[in-house]
């Protein structure tokens, strides 16, 4: 783990790395730590080990450890490595110290585990994963974990909560969580997490949330190194382009199949020559054919850009 902060490292193109499977169903350290490696060469600005795209909900406490720690030594401290956590709050706890024993430099605290919690309980949550762990925190907000903006400027406020992750898609509620933050003058950083997030962008990018996640970056890393380039430095033509012409078909594709928004993207990482295996249950793969699909989707996402000269 470094020492500098998590905050001001994370700056760029956030990847979430997939968790490689062997045929007899454990965990290939090796394949991770190849993908892994693939990636930060390739560019990417953090790893984002065992969250929602590496089924964290899907690994024992011991994988989850060793994954981490494949991460932090693959990294080899070029980039920040941030590792999941979630489940009750004891759980969480557990998963952040085993986190901090692996190296990583920070956590994404995903939404508790099964109960609807109101915010009250939903800060107490996060304060006391927050108090700890010396690991900086991210707060994930989807499903049963929505804020108000009075709970985020609580979290704003608690000492190691330094982000805030929106996989819900309610720009005017996020809007909200910016401004009261700002206006308490307060920092957070903000992230799309929506499954696509390219796709709402520049949406987001409108409101002062510019960090985001890219599971394109897993089997792509060209195409959402070309979209993140357009959309930080103003090219709309680019952005445009790659949202008509590969984005959005790609959301539609995704919304083919339950789960897809994990195991099409593992699939295509295979595809694309890195042996990752399947996807744990409870998710199932995707169809042959919608896989396909996607590879074409890829193809066609590269033709654009050669044609357009971006």
């Amino acid at each position: 783990m470094t020492t500098a902060s998590l905050a001001g490292r994370l700056d760029g193109l956030l990847f979430f790395p997939v968790t490689a499977f062997a045929p007899d169903g454990s965990v290939d350290l090796g394949a991770f730590r190849a993908h892994v490696r693939a990636g930060v060469d390739a560019g990417a600005a953090a790893v984002f080990a065992c969250c929602g795209t590496g089924e964290f909900h899907a690994l024992t406490p011991e994988e989850f450890r060793d994954c981490v720690a494949a991460a932090v030594e693959e990294t080899a401290g070029r980039v920040p490595v941030v590792a999941g956590t979630g489940y009750g709050t004891a759980l969480a706890i557990r998963y952040a110290r085993l986190a901090e024993e692996a190296g990583a430099d920070g956590l994404l605290a995903m939404p508790p585990y099964l109960v609807v919690a109101d915010q009250a309980g939903l800060l107490r949550h996060y304060t006391e994963l927050a108090a700890a762990t010396p690991l900086d925190v991210i707060v994930y907000q989807r499903d049963n974990a929505v804020l108000t903006p009075e709970t985020a400027v609580a979290l704003a406020r608690t000492d190691g909560v330094i982000g805030l992750k929106d996989g819900l898609g309610d720009l005017g509620l996020m809007q909200r969580i910016v401004s009261a933050v700002r206006a308490e003058g307060l920092d957070l950083l903000y992230f799309n997490g929506l499954p696509t997030a390219e796709l709402t962008g520049a949406a987001y990018r409108g409101i002062g949330v510019t960090l985001y996640s890219s599971a394109v970056f897993c089997f792509a890393p060209d195409l959402a190194l070309a979209y993140h380039r357009a959309l930080t430095t103003g090219d709309d033509a680019t952005v445009n382009l790659l949202v008509d012409g590969f984005y959005r078909p790609l959301v539609e594709l995704r919304a083919q199949g339950r789960g897809y928004a994990v195991s099409l993207v593992k699939a295509a990482v295979r595809r694309g020559g890195t042996d990752v295996g399947e996807v744990r249950p409870p998710l199932s793969e995707p169809a042959p054919e919608h896989v396909d699909a996607l590879m074409l989707l890829v193809e066609r996402g590269r033709a654009l850009l050669k044609e357009s000269g971006a």
